[in-house]
């Protein structure tokens, strides 16, 4: 039997909600076909994504984001300048999707817009312009051409990320260079009225740590936050596997570099502890996820992929991660929302399947603003040499005063017996559940073989509960 100890008097920072978010990019069927359909905002998709309280959307890249022009998205829609999406698939866009669709469709579903801007091929004029347009309450070139676009008002901006991957696919800059360059672009992207603007720098790839430390000590004072890309690749970036048909060894495999996330976050955060120790500049991870092969017979630019009980435990160790890091780690985006990689939801015309991601979200939203709580587990490794810990947890306590548990199984096929004490007898003890096998997934013929069920085998002890978890799992737990 396991122990658990979760400690409400031991309160840590604020879970900060925005750790929940996601990423839209136009690629493959994220935007039209998923989001966007027939020349409108998919409703049904945005009611899924309101269920689980989406906090923040990242759009419009990604890489696409530096071959990106925002005034090819405004205006009539017959009239917009198309493009070819060189980067996904060599795809026309018609750019019918722009910045009034993107602000409509935050709207709709209540979130933040996260926008990231052009540094790789665009100018300063242009991205200072651009916010000028969204944010700007006054009379000027670009309000006017926001009035005359249909727009009166202006939108409410503060996630503005200046660049994206420019060490990859957003120039191949140096770290020194981007760090000047960083510095010029920002200098002229304006709060105007009472709108402030967050600005959110490129930071680094994976483990790129000297990326970070230039960052830090050139333009670290200029910035609001750094962002980090990681993504959990089983294989090579050329052979990644198969989302769907995959040994023990990579299932394995694939949650020792899911659970490489901590120790990612914790030396870039070492970095930035040494030239911020106030924390006054948030760690995002604005792209994480897992990565695999596309789908046989689907286009190799559109990266759409399956998503099974493994990518639910990935995805669940990483959140607990987010939760623990909450002192730094301000925002993260799962990549990506419908369709492409790890996506919360699949579509097929105006039919829709929920991932089993999906239900993790849903699982993890009490954490959301929540303050987290100490927890502690007896855990042993598993998986042979891959050596992953069987059992994953973080906590938090909302303003009632409620603790909410999410623990992950990581056994494929071994329960685990939970004996958790909180320091007294509860009044209540629920919880919800889910599980499968590692392989298992939704698809359109049966969109519910995964899925979040209540969890009644539950019984209180003088300080606390006891319960089996089931193998392949995640569960949330409340506790009054």
């Amino acid at each position: 039997m396991s122990k658990l100890i979760i400690n409400k008097n031991i309160q840590k920072s604020k879970i900060n909600r925005n750790i929940y978010g996601h990423f839209s990019e136009h690629l493959g069927r994220c935007i039209y076909g998923g989001l966007y359909l027939d020349g409108r905002l998919n409703m049904p998709v945005v009611e899924a994504l309101r269920k689980i309280k989406i906090p923040v959307l990242r759009w419009p890249g990604g890489c696409f984001a530096d071959e990106y022009h925002w005034r090819d998205g405004v205006g009539a829609k017959e009239s917009r300048k198309k493009m070819i999406n060189t980067h996904w698939g060599g795809v026309t866009e018609d750019n019918s999707f722009g910045t009034h669709e993107f602000m409509d469709l935050c709207g709709k579903l209540g979130c933040e817009p996260y926008v990231n801007g052009n540094l790789g091929s665009g100018t300063v004029r242009e991205m200072s312009e651009w916010v000028e347009y969204m944010t700007l309450d006054g009379l000027s070139p670009m309000s006017q051409l926001r009035e005359e676009n249909g727009r009166r008002e202006p939108w409410r901006l503060k996630y503005f990320g200046v660049g994206n991957e420019n060490w990859g696919c957003g120039g191949n800059m140096r770290a020194e260079y981007y760090a000047d360059e960083y510095r010029r672009y920002q200098t002229y992207l304006r709060s105007y009225g009472e709108n402030r603007l967050y600005k959110i720098a490129c930071g680094p790839n994976s483990d790129d740590y000297r990326w970070t430390e230039i960052l830090m000590s050139r333009a670290g004072k200029y910035m609001d936050a750094l962002s980090l890309h990681y993504y959990t690749i089983p294989g090579s970036w050329d052979s990644k596997g198969s989302a769907t048909r995959f040994t023990e060894a990579e299932y394995f495999e694939t949650l020792k570099k899911a659970l490489r996330m901590n120790e990612l976050i914790e030396n870039h955060a070492r970095i930035m502890d040494h030239y911020d120790p106030e924390y006054r500049v948030d760690l995002i991870v604005d792209e994480w996820g897992t990565w695999y092969d596309v789908e046989p017979g689907t286009n190799p630019g559109f990266l759409y992929q399956q998503n099974t009980m493994r990518d639910a435990l990935a995805a669940a160790c990483t959140l607990n991660i987010f939760n623990r890091h909450s002192r730094r780690v301000a925002m993260a985006n799962l990549a990506q929302t419908v369709n492409v990689l790890q996506a919360v939801i699949l579509t097929e015309g105006d039919k829709l399947v929920l991932t089993p991601t999906y239900h993790v979200f849903d699982l993890y939203k009490a954490h959301h603003d929540a303050t987290l709580i100490e927890s502690y587990i007896e855990t042993e490794l598993i998986g042979g040499d891959k050596r992953v810990p069987d059992l994953h947890v973080s906590a938090s306590i909302d303003e009632n005063g409620t603790a909410h548990i999410t623990i992950a199984n990581l056994s494929p096929a071994e329960s685990r017996e939970i004996d958790c004490s909180v320091g007294y007898a509860p009044k209540s003890v629920t919880a919800r559940v889910l599980s499968g096998a590692p392989d298992a997934y939704n698809d359109f013929n049966a969109p519910d073989t995964v899925a979040i069920k209540a969890f009644t085998g539950i019984s209180s002890t003088t300080d606390g509960f006891r319960l089996t978890l089931p193998a392949c799992c995640v569960m949330e737990i409340a506790v009054v």
